[in-house]
């Protein structure tokens, strides 16, 4: 493809299109549905709840440990190539989880069924940026921003639904027929890249990255999780000091595994900054106040409707701030979003003692506006603001920053029930306002960037 092309042309562009929202979908919703089906996977599989607990952080723990390694090999090798591969471990993997027979065998394939997700997920922003005109980036990724938000809130309800009528391995097995169709598609749709990088994958690079981020969120969740302090103190240095022979590899390379580079751009490196505080404080409320809820008498099946206005609301704001963000600063628009999202989180805490289902709804929805009004402006100043031969670091980077919030976030939780069992969701929900309106302090800093311009001059 030329250097100077600018989108993939009509219809192509919309088959392209499609695969994006079906790959991210898919890879997005597997990370939130398992939570809600868990006592019923203990139940069926003879496992204890706390070594259940694995089926959702295998899947995790392999999409961050590789996630940039993917990344990396979609520049090297074309984001088309490492996203068809992703597709079809992933598809293969949901039939292997849905013939799990064992807490075992499901943890392997689950973990199987992250490594796939991580091929999708590290290049499906990079993606974006070859399948858009440069002048419809914002909506692209305002597009992308509504999928991956909508898949993580909405996943809850899903589940519920799923479960409702159906044993929870069609949880998994759902994706098969879904899958297929995408990876068919992406066949005829997904561009060739570019650009292509000409270094080739660097093999100790991605061991070191996998190695930091793994102790680090091993180190992390055992002290959310009340653990042995002297064996979370130690899986905490051993990561910090790995981690730092990890960095400086990279700052010694032209090509960096983890774009440490890209982060000496302020526009970048603030972006990321402000996306870990908004995912932290957006897992803080999503796992939380399922136990709200279900102190105050409400079954999964209500708690999932309960929580539905917050993902229908990102549904309608995140295209809009996709468009406004061709127009205006993402610092300015990211403030406003973080600003709103903090005052719904903080509106959650004061809940009457007895609130009515529209106390609850539309708290909920100023939550949602807030966090869609930011996201896709966000993602549209870290995408544009990285040269076009590195889309690949750039998109890894992207969701590394989702996940290390989201894991961060979800740690947090586990750390505010066991200071206060009977208070951990309000103490969650201070924490979250707190983490999003110092992310709008950190997003007030871009707002003397054109990310507009320097998006067209790429």
């Amino acid at each position: 493809m030329s250097s100077t092309h600018d989108g993939v042309p009509l219809p192509q562009r919309y088959g392209a299109i499609l695969v994006i929202a079906l790959g991210v979908s898919m890879a997005v919703l597997d990370g939130a549905i398992a939570n809600v089906a868990l006592p019923t996977i203990a139940h069926d599989l003879n496992a204890s709840p706390a070594a259940s607990i694995w089926v959702v952080n295998a899947y995790q723990l392999a999409i961050t440990v590789s996630l940039l390694a993917f990344a990396s090999l979609g520049d090297i090798y074309g984001y088309r190539r490492v996203y068809q591969w992703g597709l079809a471990v992933f598809t293969i993997t949901s039939g292997l989880c849905a013939l799990s027979d064992s807490l075992t065998t499901l943890t392997v394939a689950r973990i199987l069924q992250g490594f796939g997700a991580a091929a999708i997920m590290s290049v499906n922003t990079a993606l974006i940026r070859v399948i858009y005109p440069k002048a419809q980036l914002g909506r692209g990724m305002g597009f992308n921003s509504l999928l991956v938000a909508l898949s993580s809130a909405a996943g809850p309800t899903i589940a519920a639904g799923i479960l409702s009528v159906s044993s929870w391995q069609w949880l998994f097995a759902i994706n098969l027929p879904i899958g297929l169709v995408a990876w068919l598609v992406a066949l005829r749709a997904l561009p060739a890249n570019p650009h292509r990088a000409k270094h080739g994958f660097d093999r100790q690079s991605a061991l070191l990255n996998a190695l930091t981020f793994g102790l680090l969120i091993f180190s992390v969740d055992g002290f959310g999780h009340g653990e042995n302090p002297l064996l979370v103190g130690a899986l905490l240095v051993v990561a910090l000091a790995v981690g730092w022979v990890f960095v400086r590899r990279q700052l010694s390379l032209a090509a960096p595994l983890l774009p440490v580079d890209l982060l000496r751009i302020p526009l970048f490196g603030l972006s990321v900054g402000t996306s870990i505080c908004s995912f932290t404080a957006q897992m803080l409320a999503l796992v939380s106040l399922p136990f709200y809820l279900q102190s105050l008498g409400y079954g999964p099946a209500q708690i999932g409707l309960l929580m539905t206005p917050w993902p229908l609301v990102i549904m309608v704001v995140a295209p809009l701030s996709g468009r406004l963000v061709e127009r205006y600063s993402p610092g300015l628009l990211g403030a406003i979003g973080l600003t709103l999202f903090a005052a719904g989180l903080l509106a959650l805490v004061l809940l009457p003692a007895q609130p009515s289902h529209l106390d609850i709804a539309w708290r909920m929805a100023l939550c949602g506006v807030g966090f869609g009004f930011f996201q896709s402006p966000n993602n549209f100043a870290m995408l544009s603001s990285a040269p076009p031969h590195r889309s690949g670091g750039a998109s890894g980077m992207l969701g590394t920053a989702r996940l290390l919030g989201q894991t961060t976030g979800a740690s947090l939780v586990a750390l505010m029930f066991n200071l206060s069992p009977h208070h951990g969701t309000h103490g969650s929900l201070i924490v979250a306002a707190a983490c999003a309106l110092a992310a709008a302090g950190v997003s007030c800093l871009r707002m003397g960037s054109s990310v507009g311009r320097v998006a067209a001059s790429h």
